[in-house]
């Protein structure tokens, strides 16, 4: 029998094919990686198989793949080709190819500097950048939202533009992760980023600065309190309850969550945060083909002090992931009304598999389900109040979620 595993991560972010969401403060925290599987050549096949047979082993014991044919193409493309090939790169590309070939937009392949830049998107380290979120909408990229005190607010840009150039080069066709890269980069250098705005183009310099980019922020209505958390992290459940401590200590008698644009993280962290409401209950369980992954993840005791406290849980279409475990265990267990927009749906588990090399697989593992049974891959956790927020009103700074939240 297989040995059980734990999936530590949930991988935030897979952002929905109409709404792919990256900060561009980071490397890019949860974007799928696609490579063609043409790049499925190589030398030393032998040596790939070894590498990545365990992993998929864990589903089914099918032993190693038959690369013959694959080296038969290496062979007449060395014979063949008017050039130099470079065999680390054939071999890392057949890697990527061999992976994206599984067909899972949450499975993929990062080298060694890949995976180094995803662990600090993770956990935060978020370096350098523009201070703007963008996502896939209508086909275009699109800048879904600027962050406070940052370049790209300071200059005009504005949610809803459309993503057109980086330093005069048109990246409007590139994928989300590939536009985030072009606008990131060290502190102090310049960026020249280029947006469409009513069919006009719109030229901003921008100069890259470091993003201060907290998981967990709060302030004050009164006596409502408003906790933002905007990522699952390995610090989120300590501050979360930080945060939720100092509220209850300054008397608060409602409590707002914001989820808007939290893309997931740690399936660890997200227990920790439900644990301030759920005393030892069931928050999420895995459950994978094989049974490996099979877990179920029950809340800690003597943590719930918000327990019995009227809370509001804010959500949008880009809430996903580790947020929905949330959204969706306080909603099952009716401690908390959930209120906006229809959240992104992403009901898989992925972790993380590390090799000697630096090279690591993320790979996805098992569904999640809410403690009422409910897997809500590609369907989203439906608000129980639906309220709309535009692009015009976010610019506007006009947030009638907010708004609606602290009236009920």
């Amino acid at each position: 029998m297989a040995k059980k595993k734990t999936a530590t991560q949930e991988i935030y972010y897979q952002s929905p094919a109409t709404e792919k969401k990256v900060s561009l403060t980071t490397t890019i925290i949860i974007a799928a990686l696609v490579f063609p599987a043409g790049l499925i050549l190589g030398l030393n096949w032998t040596n790939i198989v070894n590498e990545f047979a365990p992993v998929f082993g864990a589903k089914k014991s099918v032993g190693q793949l038959d690369f013959s044919s694959l080296n038969k193409v290496y062979e007449r493309l060395a014979e063949n080709f008017d050039g130099e090939l470079d065999k680390k790169t054939l071999v890392e590309g057949a890697k990527r190819g061999l992976v994206e070939a599984a067909g899972d937009t949450y499975t993929y392949y990062m080298n060694a500097v890949e995976a180094q830049e995803f662990e600090k998107d993770l956990n935060g380290d978020v370096g350098a950048g523009i201070g703007v979120e963008i996502g896939q909408r209508d086909g275009l990229v699109k800048v879904l939202r600027t962050t406070p005190d940052n370049p790209a607010r300071k200059a005009g840009v504005l949610a809803g533009d459309i993503i057109y150039k980086a330093d005069g080069e048109d990246i409007s066709a590139k994928p989300v992760d590939e536009v985030a890269k072009r606008l990131r980069g060290k502190a102090g250098t310049k960026v020249k980023l280029t947006v469409m705005r009513d069919n006009k183009e719109i030229e901003f310099e921008l100069t890259r600065e470091t993003i201060n980019n907290v998981s967990v922020y709060s302030e004050y209505k009164g006596k409502t309190a408003v906790i933002t958390i905007t990522r699952f992290d390995q610090d989120t459940g300590r501050l979360a309850r930080e945060k939720a401590r100092e509220a209850v200590d300054r008397g608060c008698d409602k409590y707002i969550i914001d989820l808007r644009g939290n893309g997931g993280g740690y399936v660890s962290a997200a227990k920790e945060v439900a644990s301030l409401w759920l005393d030892g209950k069931l928050v999420v369980e895995q459950r994978s083909s094989n049974g490996v992954y099979d877990e179920k993840t029950y809340s800690d005791r003597g943590q719930a002090i918000l327990a019995g406290k009227k809370t509001i849980v804010l959500v949008n279409g880009s809430t996903a992931s580790a947020s929905e475990i949330v959204a969706g265990a306080l909603k099952d267990y009716e401690m908390a009304t959930i209120l906006g927009e229809k959240t992104y749906g992403k009901g898989s588990v992925q972790a993380l598999e590390n090799f000697l090399s630096g090279e690591m697989l993320r790979v996805t593992v098992a569904k999640w389900y809410t403690p009422n049974g409910k897997n809500i891959n590609k369907e989203g956790i439906e608000p129980d109040v639906k309220v709309e927020r535009t692009f015009e009103q976010i610019n506007k700074e006009i947030d009638p979620q907010l708004d609606a939240a602290l009236k009920y």
